[in-house]
Parts: C-alpha cells; sequence; structure tokens
C-alpha cells in the first residue's frame, strides 16, 4: 500500500507534514529577534487551506516554543495544541505525558514518551504512518567537560527513556544532531537509528550549522534508514512510502512569496494514500541534572 506526506523544515527542530488535509507542526520557532524569513515560516494563508491543524510543542524551551502559534487562533479557530504536561495549555490546548494516548482526529493518534530534557517526545500515527519528533531527546553528554559518572548517568537515561519507544514502525523521524555536544555529539542519534529503525530519519537542532547535518546523511544511513538533510528554511520533501520502497522528492524553498504553494484542502482516503499527491551550555538546552 502506498502512503505519502509532505514534510516541511521552518527552523532548527521546527517542522510542518501535512497529511492530506491535515497539517501537523512540531515545536515551530522563528529565531530570535524573528530572524526566520517569510518563506520559511507558517501564515494564515497556508493555515487555512487545512481542514485539521494539530500543533505539537515538547516542551518550554524557547527554540521549541514560539509564543507565535497562540496567535494563528485568529485565522484558525478550530486549532489544536498538543503540549507536554508541564505546560499550559490556554484555550484549544490538551496536554499529554510520557505513557499516554489520545485520539486527536479520523485516523491520527499521539503517543507521548519521556525525554531526557524537560518534556515529551512524540510519535504521532497519521493515516497509517508513524511519525516521530525527539524534541529534547537525546544523549546530552559533554565528552570533553563531563566526568565519566556524568557521561554514564546520561547513557542510563537516555537509554532507558528509548526502550518504550517501538522499533521497526516508525516511517519518520526528527531528532536532535547537536554538534554543541563536542567528541560523539552524534551519539543519540545513531543509537536512535540502529536501535528504533525509522525508514527516514531527519537531523535537526544543529545550531545553525547545515554541513553537520549534510555530513551526518553522508555517513549515517544504514539499510534500514535512509537519513535526509533539511538545510534552508521552507526546504520540502514529498515522501512516499510503499512495503519495499522510499521516495523521497525534494522541493526547493520558493525564492520569493509569489512562489509560496498553498496546500489543497482535501481529505484523505484513510485506506490508502496513493492518490495524494555558541554557548554549548545556553540556558535553552541544558542536559537534564545528573548530580
Amino acid at each position: 500500500m502506498q502512503r505519502q506526506l509532505k514534510v516541511t523544515y521552518h527552523y532548527n527542530s521546527g517542522f510542518s507534514i501535512r497529511v492530506g488535509s491535515t497539517l501537523l507542526v512540531f515545536d515551530y520557532w522563528e529565531g530570535e529577534g524573528r530572524r526566520l524569513g517569510e518563506v520559511g515560516r507558517l501564515n494564515k494563508g497556508i493555515l487555512t487551506a487545512f481542514e485539521q491543524v494539530y500543533v505539537f510543542v515538547s516542551h518550554g524551551h524557547p527554540d521549541h516554543l514560539d509564543p507565535v502559534i497562540y496567535d494563528w487562533r485568529a485565522a484558525v479557530p478550530e486549532i489544536t495544541y498538543i503540549v507536554s504536561s508541564d505546560l499550559p495549555i490556554g484555550k484549544r490546548g490538551r496536554r499529554i505525558a510520557p505513557g499516554e494516548e489520545m485520539t486527536l482526529g479520523q485516523d491520527v493518534t499521539v503517543r507521548a514518551f519521556e525525554s531526557t530534557d524537560l518534556g515529551v517526545s512524540f510519535l504521532v500515527t497519521a493515516y497509517g504512518m508513524n511519525i516521530f519528533h525527539a524534541g529534547d531527546l537525546n544523549l546530552w553528554h559533554w565528552r570533553q567537560e563531563s566526568s565519566l559518572r556524568e557521561i554514564e548517568a546520561a547513557e542510563q537515561a537516555f537509554y532507558g527513556a528509548c526502550e518504550p519507544i517501538p522499533s521497526g514502525v516508525i516511517d519518520l523521524a526528527m531528532f536532535p544532531v547537536d554538534p554543541r555536544q563536542g567528541m560523539m555529539y552524534d551519539a543519540g542519534a545513531n543509537h536512535f537509528i540502529l536501535t528504533k529503525k525509522p525508514r527516514l530519519f531527519i537531523p535537526m537542532h544543529w545550531q545553525d550549522r547545515p554541513e553537520v547535518a549534510v555530513d551526518f546523511s553522508r555517513r549515517a544511513r544504514t539499510p534500514q534508514t535512509e537519513v535526509l538533510a533539511m538545510t534552508h528554511p521552507g526546504e520540502a520533501a514529498t515522501i512516499t512510502f510503499e512495503d519495499k520502497l522510499l521516495d523521497i522528492h525534494i522541493v526547493e524553498p520558493p525564492k520569493d512569496l509569489t512562489d509560496l504553494p498553498l496546500a489543497p484542502a482535501r481529505r484523505p482516503d484513510p485506506h490508502g494514500m496513493a492518490d495524494l499527491g555558541d554557548d554549548p551550555f545556553a540556558d535553552s538546552d541544558l542536559p537534564v541534572d545528573l548530580s
């Protein structure tokens, strides 16, 4: 059976995913001082093209939670926010804690898993596709700075948080690859690829260093997992999943606003998708307290 989605990279750990007439938005942030250009932003024209919009916030760090997301309610009154259980929900919001699962709409569910920093990670099932967004789940260690005891504690916390996440069923995973950690900065991402075997892995949170994402994508792929570097805000990829085939069509970001596409307001067939077309210790990303 063929299934299809379109993923768009915005900034840092921010992505939106189109599945037919449903839009899933994860950890959207426009950067310090609204540095994200219009081409990479979500706007009223895009949001109102969808029948359902779900916005996921993994935790309260400012680079994962942009207050602008709550302004979208004026244009999309039925928008739904799914946030970590330690965050205020506001209007049209639902909290979720690690281990909980909820139904969001027809053929859309979400499960929350633990993080090794604040909040949660998300596994969303949408029209038969499993989409994982890690938030700040990662093996947060600093090999040149941390003690052996701290590194061992970080490893234990990370492996424990990953253990309940199902293996071999994730179609698309978005996961941190943060070069600020220094040596072995990609240990968490490599462990996730080798143990969870997502069909497609997109590195995120690479701190305005696109060469890190590109280099990781070249050397981290396995026979079970393809790795895709998305490095320009507004860059999109249409992903077609079949039983033994993964097809990726890259769409470069438009040069100006007149080229911005609007998503079609189509309801997907729930039975098949074949027709659907640098401070290393900054407060926003400290590891868990290992003392």
